[in-house]
This record gives structure tokens, C-alpha cells and sequence, in this order.
């Protein structure tokens, strides 16, 4: 029996039920006619340590996507499709801008791989997160201490516009069913 569920404030965790896991807090979740609209997490990453952090975020990234899709398919959240974003801010340092290496002890790693920084790689990741279908948009972002330009955005498909755009389409979608 599900107990009472209460209107989340602006405050309040936003945590859904998962499929491997009782629950996951995500950053911003919507829902419309108690059925999940949305989710988006939220990521950054300072450094030094951009190898081990890089590793972490992509398996997490995975695997709250695979957590919350198997959940959805389990009728969790009702019939509608979720919508699911994902933004990454990486700090733009040394340390995440010159190449790394590869060391392949048994197979060889992919040529894109080679030779790419940390930001690079998650940009990489950014991408095939969407394009894998884990993700409905994801945004990519790096920050710098220039103060005339703090922000960048390194690919146009991971833009701030275009993770909107989608928001905006979603969001159009969903008045429509209304």
C-alpha cells in the first residue's frame, strides 16, 4: 500500500523511486497529474582530481539513467514517458584541458579517446548520453577565473540553448496532452 504523498516544496529533496534502489534525490523533478513529467540532475566537477571524478560521474550518469528507465518500465511513474536532462559545469584548469593518455593493457580504446582532455571526454560523454538515449538533452558547460568570459560552452548541441529548446519542447508536448 503506497502512503500519502504530500506537494514537494521548492525546498524539499526531490527524490523518485528507483528500480535497483529504494530512492534517488535528483536536482529538479516535475510532475504533472501525479505522473513523473521530469527529472534533470545537476553536475560539476572541480579540480585536481579530474581522472577519478571524470570515471565516477560517467558511471553514475549511467546508472541513474538505467535506475530510473527500468523503474519507469516497472510502472512506477505512471504511463507517460518521463522526460530526463542531464548538465555538467566542469571547471576549465589545466588539469582538465591538457591531453591525457591511454594506457590499453589488453585492448585498444577507441581513437576518439586518444590523445582528448578530461574536457573533451565529457563532452564525449555528454553526447553519447543523449545519444544512447539515456538522456532526453544534456547541457555542457566549463567555468574559468577570466571574468569577461566565465562560462563557456565547447559544442553547440550541448548548449545551454539547446538543453533549453528541448525543455521547451517538452514542456509544449505536455500542454498539449492537457
Amino acid at each position: 500500500m503506497r502512503g500519502s504523498r504530500r506537494p514537494q516544496s521548492a525546498t524539499e529533496p526531490a527524490e523518485l523511486p528507483g528500480y535497483f534502489r529504494a530512492e534517488k534525490k535528483w536536482d529538479l523533478v516535475v510532475v504533472q497529474d501525479d505522473k513523473l513529467a521530469a527529472a534533470v540532475e545537476l553536475k560539476s566537477q572541480v579540480g585536481p582530481s579530474f581522472g577519478n571524478n571524470l570515471n565516477n560521474r560517467t558511471e553514475e550518469a549511467i546508472g541513474n539513467a538505467t535506475d530510473i528507465w527500468t523503474a519507469y518500465r516497472e510502472g512506477r511513474f505512471g504511463t507517460q514517458r518521463p522526460w530526463l536532462g542531464y548538465v555538467f559545469l566542469l571547471e576549465e584548469a589545466p588539469g582538465s584541458t591538457r591531453s591525457v593518455r591511454v594506457t590499453e593493457p589488453m585492448f585498444p580504446v577507441e581513437d576518439i579517446f586518444r590523445g582528448s582532455s578530461y574536457k573533451r571526454r565529457y563532452e564525449i560523454l555528454c553526447r553519447r548520453l543523449v545519444l544512447e538515449r539515456l538522456y532526453d538533452a544534456a547541457c555542457f558547460a566549463t567555468s574559468s577565473a577570466d571574468p569577461d568570459t566565465p562560462i563557456h560552452e565547447p559544442a553547440d548541441d550541448l548548449s545551454f540553448a539547446s538543453f533549453v529548446a528541448a525543455i521547451r519542447g517538452r514542456a509544449a508536448a505536455l500542454l498539449k496532452t492537457t
